[in-house]
């Protein structure tokens, strides 16, 4: 499909909508923002809560395609995800359908899989249909949002790409990272595939860059015409160097999800 002109971005105020943000209009893009808190640089991004549901019809209205960041990226009490990630979620959704929008991507992650255990040795790589095995409030607030994804096509023909981003940051910084890193510029290659693919239905992708140490499969992310260019590798020496390998019987090693498993970092706000 011809790329969408207009494009709302959730979450522009966040790690990964302030990289987003930067990268995607050389794809043609003309972002409209929208966040909780104001966006830095950005005097005409809409401040919003995604419960206010006559304002988030309001910014969706006129976009082509939105690009759904927003909510809270880590564990919280099940309440306060309930409110930021489930029913903003669906306020959105539901507000695309009203407008007639035709796509969304939507930020999914690989804690909606974190009780995966992680490929080892000659393993082959954790399919995009393994069953989901959410390790936190987190991760079950991602697992809905695929399953209203699909229920949005099913019902109403709203398309959406829901990808399982890994760690999307210049750099990996821990070395289970350097498996499930997604490159700033590689992220903006897979968004603009996910905006731009034909048909897409609802289709789930995992979402990093090509590393060495990869562990999913990423099939279905370049069957929408991603072609990631980067890799971990160049940073894995130093990182090793400082924290050691992965532990065969560390169980916040034995899973995809890391950390979040055993002792998952906490929404400071």
């Amino acid at each position: 499909m011809p790329a969408p002109r207009t494009v709302l971005l959730t979450g522009a105020a966040g790690g990964l909508g302030t990289l987003m943000r930067d990268l995607l209009p050389a794809y043609g893009y003309d972002l409209r923002l929208l966040d909780l808190r104001p966006v830095e640089g950005a005097p005409d991004a809409i401040v919003a809560d995604l419960a206010d549901k006559d304002a988030v019809r309001e910014a969706v209205r006129g976009v082509d395609a939105i690009i759904h960041l927003a909510g809270i990226s880590l564990e919280a009490p099940f309440e306060k995800i309930l409110k930021a990630n489930i029913e903003g979620t669906y306020h959105l959704y539901e507000a695309a359908h009203a407008e007639g929008v035709g796509r969304i991507v939507f930020a999914s992650s690989n804690h909606a899989v974190g009780y995966t255990p992680r490929p080892q040795g000659a393993d082959p790589l954790i399919p995009i249909d393994t069953p989901r095995r959410p390790d936190t409030f987190y991760g079950l607030s991602k697992s809905f949002g695929e399953d209203l994804a699909q229920f949005y096509w099913d019902k109403h023909g709203l398309e959406t790409v829901s990808v399982r981003i890994g760690s999307c940051f210049p750099e990996p910084t821990s070395v289970r990272m350097l498996s499930l890193w997604m490159s700033p510029a590689d992220g903006a290659r897979l968004l603009h595939a996910a905006l731009t693919a034909e048909q897409v239905g609802h289709t789930v992708v995992y979402g990093s860059s090509a590393n060495t140490r990869l562990w999913w499969d990423l099939t279905s992310a370049r069957a929408l015409g991603y072609d990631p260019q980067d890799d971990s590798e160049p940073y894995a020496e130093k990182l090793i160097a400082e924290q050691g390998e992965l532990q065969e019987g560390n169980e916040g090693h034995a899973y995809l999800g890391g950390q979040f498993v055993t002792d998952p970092p906490i929404w400071p706000y």
